[in-house]
């Protein structure tokens, strides 16, 4: 059961009797809309009034849009709920997990490479602050998941690496800046990603760990952020055999007594709110009927819903569940009483607290603020890996390398960006740019001497950013059965140099690049750093927190 005056909550006598008051005053209706944390799309006041009167939640999360919007959309919501709302945004890169104008500091593994936990305190005040400033009181984040698996597609560079010291350390600094910005954590994704090869957005996936790897690894980690008061956890649709008590079927955790209870509750002594992943999820909808599925994530532990496939059809089915009994009294209001109890920790319960203290000029000034902006530069300058030069031609030469052929390798929304600033940056110092184009089977026109009169330099920049529903990320190449000039044949012809702005394990696809280097990210503030390095204007200082050679020995030849 709940207690109000332990940790992580630590309620007054008036924090409680809030709480209890509060849950008395509810209908059923309303204590079933606390379980839910839907996602939220429009900014318009009448339709947001309407969804407030209809489906009272308990929290919302918005996609990142303009912080005006945000800002004025989370002072509506709040002024209107008849009981505060948590805000969640995923505030994984910076401030830009909420505001599109807002600093995009980087990708945790960026900050783990600096090496510093001056970077990572740096990191989460950014996130968080920002996040503050536009109404955010609860973070998804920080990703404490273990890079073990360099297949893995989702997690990679969203971790701070592959050591479980470095990951609990630097979780520790977000955890610590987001207490002193009143923003509630949710460390994901328990019991721990990065060990499976696959994502539990496609499929329940597995953490294979024994029990005495898990205790000193992912057990380590949460039970360090539960100890420093974490006030939540977020349950991945992820299994762990090691723990789970049926032995004959793949569990998600959001679905496991054995993980939430057994070991999250009663072994790590957690008393604070669990909250699920995202259940549209495959991991989690295609463990059980979703009738079942929706109740007995609750009844089995986990206190709060997030997202929904039919918002109408979710609260139907919890509605449904707690009068058949399939989720019980005692777990529903043991569930109520944790939401409440967080914004209590929270103090949203108090008007001054929940109310803006800034004006909307001071707010939005907030962002990307120039100290923000320094200290993003500070750690794109401090985290860029060079992990490989075997060809020694750095510093580059602005006359003796001046016709480069550039590469983007992806096909995200930001490759045109990306694309821009390097065209932008390159130019700037006396390169001409050409922009590798795909060929047919008129390459076979092309010659090995005449491609080395035109270029000299190839310079691949592989922006494959970790996103749900891919199976991998790795390179796709152009090339008509290896004749594309996109492929690099041309390493012992022109010098080469492969730049990742995500994914670490490029190596892997590309071994025979002799000059490689980690960016860990594609943000502006990198993509200007690497060059700089690339010109000897500034050193090369990161340290990898990953083996960016997966443990191969042809891929340093």
């Amino acid at each position: 059961m709940i207690d109000f005056n332990a940790n992580p909550f630590f309620l007054k006598k008036e924090e409680i009797d809030w709480v209890n008051q509060t849950y008395e005053k509810m209908t059923l209706r309303e204590r079933i809309g606390q379980l839910f944390c839907p996602i939220l799309f429009t900014k318009d006041e009448k339709e947001l009034a309407a969804f407030l009167k209809k489906y009272a939640p308990g929290g919302i999360l918005y996609r990142e849009c303009s912080g005006q919007e945000l800002l004025k959309a989370h002072r509506f919501l709040q002024e209107k709920s008849k009981i505060p709302l948590l805000t969640a945004s995923n505030l994984e890169t910076g401030g830009n997990g909420s505001a599109s104008e807002a600093t995009y500091f980087g990708r945790q593994m960026l900050v783990a490479a600096s090496g510093k936990s001056e970077c990572a305190r740096d990191y989460a005040k950014v996130c968080c602050s920002e996040g503050r400033a536009l109404g955010v009181n609860w973070a998804f984040a920080p990703v404490c998941d273990i890079d073990r698996n360099y297949h893995n597609p989702i997690i990679n560079v969203r971790s701070f690496g592959n050591n479980p010291d470095t990951v609990c350390k630097m979780s520790l600094e977000y955890l610590k800046a987001a207490k002193e910005e009143g923003i509630a954590c949710a460390p994901k994704h328990f019991p721990g990603d990065g060990i499976d090869e696959r994502d539990q957005h496609l499929l329940t996936s597995v953490n294979s760990l024994s029990r005495e790897e898990w205790d000193s690894t992912y057990g380590k980690i949460y039970q360090t952020l539960i100890d420093e008061g974490t006030l939540t956890i977020m349950a991945g649709h992820i299994a762990l055999p090691c723990y789970e008590s049926q032995k004959d079927k793949i569990v998600p955790a959001t679905l496991s007594k054995a993980l939430l209870k057994n070991l999250l509750r009663e072994k790590l002594h957690f008393n604070g709110l669990i909250v699920t992943d995202a259940t549209p999820m495959v991991g989690f909808c295609s463990a059980m009927e979703r009738k079942k599925s929706v109740p007995l994530a609750i009844e089995n532990g986990c206190d709060m819903f997030l997202f929904n496939k039919n918002i109408d059809e979710d609260y139907m089915y919890m509605e449904e569940g707690i009068k058949s009994g399939l989720l019980s009294q005692e777990r529903f209001e043991d569930a109520v009483k944790r939401i409440l109890a967080v914004k209590a920790a929270l103090k949203l319960n108090q008007k001054e607290k929940l109310h803006p203290q800034l004006s909307e000029k001071e707010a939005l000034n907030i962002l990307s603020s120039a100290d923000h902006v320094q200290k993003a530069e500070k750690c794109a300058d401090l985290g860029i890996t060079l992990v490989k030069n075997k060809q020694k031609i750095l510093p580059l030469n602005p006359v003796k390398h001046k016709r480069v052929l550039l590469e983007i390798l992806g096909d995200f929304e930001s490759n045109g960006r990306v694309k821009n600033t390097f065209i932008q940056e390159l130019s700037a110092c006396g390169f001409e740019v050409t922009v590798y184009q795909k060929e047919g089977f008129e390459v076979l026109e092309d010659s090995v001497e005449n491609f080395k009169s035109k270029y000299d330099l190839v310079l691949y920049a592989a922006n494959i950013e970790t996103a749900s529903n891919r199976t991998t990320a790795r390179i796709n190449w152009h090339t008509m059965f290896g004749l594309g000039n996109n492929i690099p044949w041309m390493v012992e012809e022109v010098p080469v140099i492969f730049i990742s702005l995500g994914n670490p394990y490029h190596l892997l696809d590309a071994p025979m690049v002799k000059t490689y280097i980690n960016c860990y990210c594609n943000s502006d503030f990198v993509i200007k750093a690497v060059i700089k390095k690339l010109l000897g204007k500034s050193d090369f200082k990161g340290q990898s927190p990953v083996d960016a050679f997966c443990g191969r020995k042809d891929l340093e030849a």
